[in-house]
């Protein structure tokens, strides 16, 4: 069976001499691991489409047990990313959480856009990097069904004190009246940086990335999100150290 769609390359390997194996998040069949013959020919249609992060029309073709790509076209590469390897290395980041959050062979259009937003800031360099990470975390998060409950105090329902605590393992706020009795480990938040968060979670998608903090503020939430992240993952993620490696040298520079 032949099937069409629009996809990102998130994943690569090189198979022999010029053959591919892609991980892609589709729009319409989620995340596909698909073999790209002849992808390294410099002859052939798919040496473009199917390069990391790549974003392309494709044609597949869903065999009993694998995909093959049969044809794909270029729709944007994001060569902004390939000018600055800290972008390159976030970009890298979000492909990752993409392949661990993502669903697999069902429809991931939500998915996909957050992504491709995420890479078109990244490429364009109209949004800080401290920005963009907790909004694509928090959101693949809440996407994949790990919304944390941000509306108020677990405990009393007050819905701001200041400050209030995230709890990253239960996903959940207490407030400074309760939070002496949570039990467990917890991150203050400021009043700003709460806003913020809750921002990423339950803004209209067209308002998601429109939103400031001033840089402590963006490195706080970029904290607490990632803290949930981890939580939720339950494992180290080597493109988040490469990412960190990355952005601690661009600070010594």
């Amino acid at each position: 069976m032949q099937i069409m769609t629009d996809g990102l390359v998130i994943g690569e390997k090189i198979v022999g001499e010029s053959d591919r194996l892609v991980t892609l998040l589709t729009r319409e069949e989620g995340i596909l691991r698909a073999f790209a013959p002849q992808a390294k020919n410099l002859k052939n249609s798919k040496v473009s489409s199917t390069q990391l992060l790549c974003y392309s029309q494709f044609v597949l073709y869903k065999g009993k047990d694998k995909y093959v790509v049969n044809d794909g076209q270029a729709i944007e590469v994001f060569f902004g990313l390939r000018r600055d390897i800290e972008s390159l290395s976030l970009a890298q980041y979000f492909c990752e959480l993409a392949s661990l959050l993502a669903p697999q062979e069902s429809e991931a259009g939500d998915f996909l856009r957050l992504i491709l937003n995420g890479l078109s800031f990244l490429s364009s360099g109209t949004r800080p990097h401290l920005l963009l990470k907790p909004v694509v975390e928090m959101r693949l998060l809440a996407l994949a069904g790990f919304m944390p409950n941000l509306i108020g105090c677990d405990t009393c329902g007050v819905y701001e004190s200041d400050p209030m605590y995230f709890l990253p393992g239960k996903g959940v706020l207490y407030c400074k009246d309760c939070i002496k009795d949570a039990g467990e480990r917890s991150l203050a938040v400021a009043p700003g940086v709460l806003t913020a968060l809750r921002h990423t979670i339950y803004a209209e998608f067209q308002k998601l990335f429109s939103f400031s903090l001033q840089p402590e503020g963006l490195k706080q939430l970029s904290q607490i999100s990632e803290t949930y992240l981890l939580h939720i993952i339950g494992r180290r993620i080597p493109t988040l150290e490469f990412y960190h490696q990355m952005a601690s040298l661009g600070e010594n520079v």
